[in-house]
């Protein structure tokens, strides 16, 4: 969940949740297809002896086995950065999630990939959330996360993947979450 976009009322509680579209993903993606089309370039300019990069001379390059090897890291890199680049335009696990009071239902909501898995909404009556448990894991991979804890359920993720949200935000929306639905804050 991300404190900066949130609505919020007496009644109806949404937090905007962040996923693919964050500047990580659209600078590595950007490298990658710089890089990558560098390398097929270079591969290129060694088979047909013209030079196809303005910054240097590939056409030097003897094409097996030199030229063959920088356009298999040119091919893989440019399908790694089409890979990036199909995440960033799909927001894979962007979404929110919304408490409602009014209609009695919490609704957590993802963008996935494509087919059935393109929309990934569930729903469960207020009745049935037990808690909000916090995960805090520090070390050489720390993990801070909110989970929503539903009667007979696995725990339901509601923070973002990537980056650990600070702890002090962390802790304040844990609380306003649970404050809003009336259930106990575990994990503090």
């Amino acid at each position: 969940m991300t404190a900066s976009i949130q609505t919020s009322t007496d009644r109806v509680l949404k937090y905007s949740v962040l996923g693919a579209r964050r500047f990580s993903n659209y600078w590595w993606a950007t490298i990658v297809s710089l890089g990558a089309t560098g390398f097929f370039l270079a591969s290129l300019s060694s088979y047909l002896q013209t030079n196809l990069l303005p910054f240097a001379d590939p056409t030097s390059l003897i094409f097996i086995p030199q030229g063959v090897a920088m356009g298999f890291y040119g091919v893989a890199g440019i399908t790694l950065a089409s890979y990036l680049w199909v995440i960033i335009a799909l927001d894979v696990g962007g979404g929110y999630n919304e408490f409602n009071k009014e209609t009695g239902q919490v609704r957590i909501f993802r963008s996935g990939f494509f087919g059935k898995n393109r929309k990934i909404e569930i729903e469960y009556p207020l009745d049935n959330v037990q808690a909000i448990r916090v995960d805090i894991r520090e070390g050489l991979n720390p993990k801070r996360a909110l989970y929503l804890r539903i009667k007979g359920r696995p725990d339901i993720p509601l923070t973002r993947v990537g980056q650990p949200l600070p702890l002090s935000d962390l802790e304040n929306q844990g609380a306003e979450l649970a404050r809003f639905l009336q259930v106990p804050l575990e994990g503090l």
